[in-house]
């Protein structure tokens, strides 16, 4: 524990930068006692307030009571830097080389005490001390630090699979830490993280900043990290860049538009994913592809995930494709060579960012038009990506800016399966909760548990006493770590109950035990809030502005029940409340659900699939027409300085109003810097025009 300010008085008395006055008995005892980070501390404190000469006295009383310490190197190193800072240079130089024989392989010692050596006017011994040190690192070579990168990288990954997330992050750190230029390690720590719901996400060293951890940070992982679309979509273009690419495509002729439309011929649609397969992207689209006319469109399966043996959800998509091609083994050029050998119309990317997606087939451009729906909650940010498919409430027209795809809508973005299988509902005890409590619950990742939306849990709990809050567990640590983060709050740990993983169809049931479901923010519960409201299980949202932070709120309206929508973070802190003290409220709630179920938006899937074909057709015709849309991407770059910027501040909710201003602003100041060409964005002509007459 660290010394309290009146307990450090009493140690050292009055201070003096008179290193000649004589030091007393009880100031030596008080000193030599200290530990290393109560040392540095009160010394780094006296050299920041200017008294320099008594923090030297203090490193140097307690090195002479601490022989033996294993850190007294760093000790010495730190008695050198302000002895030099003091102008005592032969002192600084003592100091180091005492350091030195301690730990001989001590970097910093080596390149300060060279420093040493050239502000002294020994400029030859400065030299010969740096070369001692490269000589004593030769083994350090390009290669060497490649492989070692390599192996870290690969201690990491192996551990993460093995489920030992500690281990895991600590080797990734160390790959970050020597080359935090490169993302990769990074890119799977944060994630690492935002799976043990290890808060703050992002933490910087003297080696890594974290503008380098936010450059690491997958797409994926920024839209649990952020509801900012502009920087969202600043991401996947910058991701696209580094890690698609520009192939190259010499020899590979780009597909031309066949001529379809009013000629009685079938369009046909290709779907490329690694997730079809008991996924919950395939069970959102297993009844999707059953549904389509085949009179009207000509189905194409492109699968590049993991082998699936025995799986129900391939089973029904084998069958209702007219093609089913397995392409996980074989390039990104030769599965592209084959769509376009197929003569795929209309290529629909159902795996966007996520895990064994191909990207780079599309970079090809094997078909004329390209598609983003359903596996990926936001933009591509790719030249070659010319439509999304979404629906309005996930983006009303007013937010067309985030997205460089030209958007289509359906009535809503989550397809599923009326098919799906549920088991018989359990019981509240059967399910490990208490009978009478009223119970809170979200079973969405705990990648989407923020310390923010914890935070609202807890002030929901806080206030209706009694209440338990049901989370699907995560491992061992991360679980414990949230039971002391609700203590640290306030809350008992118990009223924190943890489900364990059970196979699908039982899932599904005990869901329905709860009271209310509780979204997270910036990035929401998806086929998860599907399947609540498919239970019955009233859905507590409130809509932010990306993407993943709008999805949520859009299922709900599609289930037909407005009342759990809600306007900001407060308001759903007082609406979760409201309806635990009011249980014949959130009974109407639940009987107005179990009324709309079946004719609700969310379940009509027919009606799905026909709005699909219309807009596929319409895609069809715009492209034999020459209409096919260009992605804008026009000064994504700087709209990725000012996201990276604004990131760094966290902030959990912002509105819009002032989302947008801030941008503008920062856009202007940019603009002044070096003019930017104008977007289709926020620096549109208009804005330009009023930033020069100082309106911005």
């Amino acid at each position: 524990m660290l010394a309290t300010a009146s307990a450090r008085s009493s140690i050292w008395g009055m201070t003096t930068n008179d290193t000649s006055a004589p030091t007393s008995a009880s100031r030596i005892a008080g000193i030599q006692g200290l530990s290393l980070a109560d040392l540095l501390k009160l010394a780094e404190g006296r050299s920041a307030a200017g008294q320099g000469a008594d923090a030297a006295e203090i490193y140097k009383i307690w090195i002479a009571f601490n022989e033996g310490h294993p850190f007294l190197h760093l000790v010495y190193f730190n008695y050198s830097v302000t002895l030099r800072q003091l102008g005592d240079i032969a002192g600084s130089i003592h100091a180091l080389h005492a350091c030195l024989k301690l730990d001989p392989q001590f970097g910093p010692a080596h390149v300060n005490l060279g420093r040493a050596f050239e502000d002294a006017g020994a400029a030859a011994q400065a030299i010969r001390q740096w070369q001692r040190f490269v000589e004593m690192t030769a083994d350090s070579t390009a290669d060497r630090l490649a492989h070692r990168l390599m192996a870290l990288q690969h201690i990491g990954r192996v551990m993460e699979n093995a489920g030992l997330l500690d281990e895991a992050e600590t080797a990734l750190w160390q790959a970050i830490e020597l080359r935090p230029d490169k993302t990769e390690a990074g890119q799977h720590w944060s994630a690492l993280r935002q799976r043990q719901c290890k808060w703050p996400i992002l933490v910087s060293s003297d080696h890594v900043s974290t503008r380098q951890l936010l450059d690491a940070m997958s797409p994926l992982a920024l839209a649990c990290y952020s509801d900012d679309p502009l920087f969202q979509l600043a991401k996947a273009y910058r991701y696209n860049k580094s890690f698609v690419g520009r192939p190259d495509v010499s020899g590979f002729a780009r597909s031309s538009p066949r001529r379809k439309s009013g000629t009685g011929q079938r369009l046909r649609v290709g779907y490329v994913s690694s997730d079809l397969r008991d996924h919950a992207v395939g069970f959102a689209l297993r009844e999707v592809l059953e549904l389509h006319d085949k009179e009207s469109v000509e189905i194409y399966a492109y699968y590049c995930g993991e082998p699936a043996g025995n799986d129900a959800t391939q089973a029904r998509m084998k069958a209702a494709a007219d093609c089913w091609r397995d392409i996980a083994a074989v390039s990104d050029m030769e599965a592209a060579r084959q769509i376009a050998a197929d003569e795929i119309d209309i290529l629909v990317d159902v795996n966007g960012y996520t895990r064994s997606a191909r990207t780079r087939i599309f970079a090809y451009r094997p078909a004329p038009v390209i598609v983003n729906f359903c596996g990926y909650p936001g933009s591509m940010g790719s030249p070659f990506h010319q439509y999304m498919i979404t629906d309005d409430h996930i983006v009303p027209p007013e937010n067309e800016i985030y997205y460089s795809e030209k958007v289509l809508r359906i009535a809503c973005s989550q397809p599923l399966d009326r098919r799906r299988v549920i088991a018989e509902k359990p019981s509240r005890a059967n399910a490990g909760l208490p009978e009478e409590a009223f119970v809170f619950a979200c079973f969405n990742g705990m990648q989407k548990v923020t310390e923010g939306v914890f935070a609202y849990w807890m002030r929901i709990l806080a206030a209706t006493p009694g209440s338990v809050l049901w989370l699907l567990s995560g491992d061992d640590s991360t679980d414990q770590r949230l039971r002391k983060a609700a203590e640290s709050a306030g809350v008992a740990s118990e009223r924190l109950i943890f489900a364990p993983k059970v196979p699908n169809a039982k899932h599904l049931a005990r869901i329905a035990v709860a009271d209310l479901f509780l979204d997270t923010f910036p990035y929401g519960a998806h086929s998860t809030a599907a399947d609540a409201l498919t239970v019955g299980l009233p859905v507590l949202t409130f809509p932010g502005k990306s993407f993943a932070a709008r999805f949520c709120h859009s299922i709900v309206a599609a289930a037909g029940v407005q009342e759990t929508i809600c306007a900001d973070p407060e308001h759903y802190v007082e609406t979760a409340i409201a309806l635990a003290k009011d249980r014949g409220r959130l009974a109407g709630i639940r009987q107005a659900l179990a009324a709309a179920r079946e004719t609700s938006v969310l379940r009509d899937i027919p009606a799905l699939a026909r709005r699909l074909e219309e807009l596929f057709w319409q895609m069809q015709e715009e492209c034999e027409r020459g209409e096919t849309p260009v992605p804008d991407l026009r000064n994504l770059d700087i709209y990725y300085e000012i996201g990276s910027e604004l990131a760094q501040e966290n902030a959990v909710f912002c509105e819009d109003a002032v989302y947008r201003r801030r941008y503008i602003e920062k856009l202007a100041e940019w603009h002044d810097f070096s003019p930017l060409q104008h977007d289709s964005r926020l620096w549109t002509e208009a804005i330009e025009r009023s930033h020069s007459r100082g309106q911005v």
